[in-house]
């Protein structure tokens, strides 16, 4: 599968959903701009990086956000999604009743300082 391509990349998340007895997101439009945004930065960054979250382009700094990142688990099992309400928990439409929730940041303020520091020295 050709994750650099939207195809490739629902091809990609359809399998990531399935293996962690999850749903996707079912609203086109963000749907399509999540998919879009993680081709984008597989492309540009040659990982699948979250499309929600600041990316360095260093894959060390930001291996906890590669598609599903490191906190999409316990996002789901908490708040029924993950930060960017891609992946869904299997029951999310029937017991949430929205089509979108605010899920809070669990990356830790280091993680994120160390990407703008990334950013000041290049």
């Amino acid at each position: 599968m050709d994750m650099e391509t939207k195809e490739g990349m629902e091809e990609y998340v359809n399998k990531v959903s399935q293996k962690n007895n999850w749903i996707l997101n079912r609203n086109s439009g963000t749907f399509n701009d999540l998919i879009t945004g993680l081709a984008d930065n597989k492309k540009y960054y040659g990982y699948q990086s979250c499309p929600c979250r600041l990316a360095s382009g260093n894959r060390e700094l930001d291996r906890d956000l590669i598609c599903p990142c490191s906190y999409a688990s316990e996002d789901v099992k908490e708040f029924g999604a993950c930060y960017c309400n891609l992946y869904l928990r299997l029951d999310f439409y029937e017991t949430i009743k929205a089509d979108f929730v605010s899920v809070p940041e669990r990356r830790p303020f280091e993680k994120e300082k160390a990407v703008l520091d990334h950013f000041k020295s290049i």
